[in-house]
């Protein structure tokens, strides 16, 4: 299932009142693991910035003066988005000035079917909250420690992460031996672990050990897969 994490960053909050999108940040998943492939942009948004929304992300007119437009990228951007659906923290926000935008260029305006809002999930999952980014990627034990201002991409990299945790697709520990609890009387006891006799002989060439290796170095310290390789090796 390809699902695609989107972020914005704006000139303000209400696009009814002339604000506009100055930044797109979008990161493509694909049964819930981030595949590599991303779209970002900056956007001219041919207005002034207020100094609110500076403070925010940090992004000033001068900045913004030598990027696109949105009706010069709209058509790439629709592209990687494809039907896909939309994982957004805070949903109809960033609807808003995406339909906005979309309007003003004269393409077909997002589905609000195809929205996943992260918020909605957290505030169902944790109703006592808080349930700001900033906030579940502390409650997850995500490093946030780049995010000092607001970035799209960044963003939408940080919320990959904390929409894996808020619908418990995080790989499970991988239960490669069988384990029996017996004890005298019904009690608690000893272990047992059932293992083969022989073990299997190895499938995989060593291109493939190596291939997998590449792999698991690229999903980070904290990668599960660590736990189930020895030497370099994958465990028997």
């Amino acid at each position: 299932m390809r699902e695609i994490v989107l972020d914005t960053e704006t000139t303000g909050l209400d696009p009814s009142q002339g604000h506009r999108l100055v930044e797109l940040g979008c990161i493509e998943l694909l049964n819930r693991i981030p595949t590599g492939a991303a779209f970002h942009t900056y956007l001219n948004p041919e207005r002034d910035m207020p100094d609110e929304a500076f403070a925010v992300h940090g992004l000033s007119s001068e900045f913004l003066k030598g990027q696109k437009r949105f009706f010069e990228i709209v058509d790439e951007f629709l592209a990687f988005i494809g039907d896909a659906p939309l994982v957004i923290h805070n949903a109809g926000f960033d609807h808003a000035f995406l339909c906005a935008e979309l309007k003003r260029a004269e393409r077909t305006l997002i589905a609000r079917e195809r929205l996943i809002d992260t918020l909605l999930l957290a505030r169902r999952k944790h109703p006592a909250g808080p349930n700001r980014l900033d906030d579940l990627c502390v409650r997850y034990g995500i490093d946030s420690s780049r995010r000092t201002k607001h970035g799209a991409l960044l963003d939408a990299e940080i919320l990959a992460e904390v929409y894996v945790e808020l619908i418990g697709a995080r790989q499970a520990q991988l239960g490669l031996a069988e384990s029996i609890e017996i004890g005298a009387n019904g009690g608690e006891g000893a272990i047992l672990i059932r293992e083969r006799p022989q073990p299997l002989a190895p499938r995989l060439s060593d291109a493939e050990l190596a291939a997998h290796r590449q792999f698991v170095a690229s999903l980070g310290e904290g990668a599960l897969w660590r736990d189930y390789q020895t030497g370099g090796n994958l465990k028997a």
